[in-house]
């Protein structure tokens, strides 16, 4: 119903900056709730980022003050822009969509992308 796709991943050195895209297509709605998700090896997937349809958006303790989540809803693109990286980022950053008000745990959410690799060297 909804197909997500992800961009802008790849290899930064510790402290640079990285901006993260997520193309929607189907059969979506501007009053979704959208979110950034993330996973390292060996590691649960973790909540990073979320937006919701007003434009209200929350954040991880390990995002707030480094991460800015934004949407544009005439493009249908979600965005993650990234700050002060750190290797402690490095992980498969994932775009999910959620059929109904903002949310921050994985299972709250009904789309998700394939993910986009992001490796922060030291």
């Amino acid at each position: 119903q909804v197909q997500l796709v992800e961009s802008g991943g790849g290899l930064v050195q510790a402290g640079g900056s990285l901006r993260l895209s997520c193309a929607a297509s189907g059969r979506g709605s501007s009053n979704d709730a959208m979110g950034w998700f993330r996973q390292a090896p060996g590691k649960e997937r973790e909540f990073v980022a979320a937006i919701g349809w007003t434009g209200i958006s929350t954040y991880s303790d390990s995002g707030k003050s480094r991460f800015t989540i934004s949407r544009d809803n005439a493009r249908n693109t979600l965005y993650l822009q990234m700050n002060s990286l750190k290797p402690e980022d490095t992980a498969v950053y994932y775009c999910a969509v959620r059929r109904s008000g903002i949310a921050v745990i994985t299972t709250a959410y009904d789309y998700w992308g394939q993910g986009t690799q992001v490796t922060v060297s030291s």
